[in-house]
């Protein structure tokens, strides 16, 4: 008679004892299952933002050197955002036409450049535009220099204008014949260093 309260507690004990020791592995598998869906959630925005920055540093390789200098500038001065590289357009002096010493735009000219500002319209941001006056290498360096700011003013005096882009959002640089992109041993080549290039920064 004595034996079987004993008997029946001890088997109650033993059956709590297994069912807690069941509960604790099943909790155990499922918090290491959470744990193990964080860390890789966790990885994969870690790769995320990887791949972001090295998609940002390729950006920032391809980009030429003159519009690497315009961020420069413009975050010196203190005239950006955010600091940020959107792209760069080129106006080829095939396209511009700008005549023989002379820096009046041509129709051509004009066209481009109301291209060019209905882009950054449609794009409806508060960007910063540097302008940059290039030449070939006939005449001196000083002259090239002096002709590639007259153009460059050109082309901001237009933006201004006719497209009533502010001037405090435009800075206009010359580099003259300093930054070929091509020979200017070749007429091919000195009409490709004839160019207004446009730098939009955010």
């Amino acid at each position: 008679m004595n034996r079987k309260p004993w008997i029946i507690a001890l088997s109650l004990t033993v059956a709590l004892v297994g069912t807690t020791g069941c509960a604790t592995k099943k909790y155990v598998k499922q918090e290491t299952g959470t744990v193990n869906t964080r860390v890789d959630e966790v990885q994969g925005q870690v790769e995320q933002t990887q791949t972001r920055l090295n998609t940002h540093d390729k950006q920032i390789g391809e980009i030429s050197q003159t519009a690497q200098d315009a961020l420069r500038r413009a975050q010196e001065a203190g005239k950006l955002a955010e600091g940020k590289f959107l792209y760069e357009t080129i106006l080829t002096d095939d396209k511009v036409k700008f005549g023989f010493d002379t820096s009046d735009l041509s129709p051509e000219g004009q066209a481009a450049i109301d291209e060019f500002a209905a882009k950054i319209k449609q794009d409806n941001k508060n960007v910063y535009v540097e302008i940059q006056g290039h030449t070939d290498n006939v005449g001196s360096e000083k002259y090239n220099e002096e002709l590639g700011l007259l153009r460059a003013e050109s082309v901001r005096r237009y933006l201004n204008q006719k497209q009533n882009f502010p001037l405090h959002r435009i800075n206009v640089i010359s580099y003259g014949e300093s930054s070929p992109v091509a020979d200017n041993k070749t007429r091919e080549g000195r009409s490709q260093n004839r160019r207004v290039a446009l730098v939009v920064l955010d």
